[in-house]
């Protein structure tokens, strides 16, 4: 198992979500460094396949897929539940 830490501060001073990689999953952190934030894979710091977004409280907030960076198919928004609540065709 691969696990990178990173704790990037871009020019403009905005602190880059603290990462790992895990079995080829990237995963980003909330600022409280310990609820996750998205996790999926980076291939040619690309984001590529499948993907997830949290909310803070650790619910479901977005989901979709990335071919070479874009987003293509199909992408869910979720409701502060975690149910389904929108359905967007990005196409391809």
């Amino acid at each position: 198992m691969e696990n990178e830490k990173c704790d990037l501060v871009h020019e403009n001073g905005v602190k880059e979500k603290n990462l790992e990689v895990i079995d080829g999953y990237t995963i980003k952190y909330h600022a409280n460094g310990k609820t996750i934030w998205s996790k999926g894979k980076m291939v040619d710091d690309k984001p590529e396949g499948y993907w997830e977004w949290y909310r803070a409280d650790g619910t479901l907030k977005r989901s979709g897929y990335f071919e070479k960076g874009e987003p293509v198919g199909e992408w869910i928004t979720y409701d502060s539940k975690g149910e389904k609540y929108k359905t967007t065709d990005r196409g391809k």
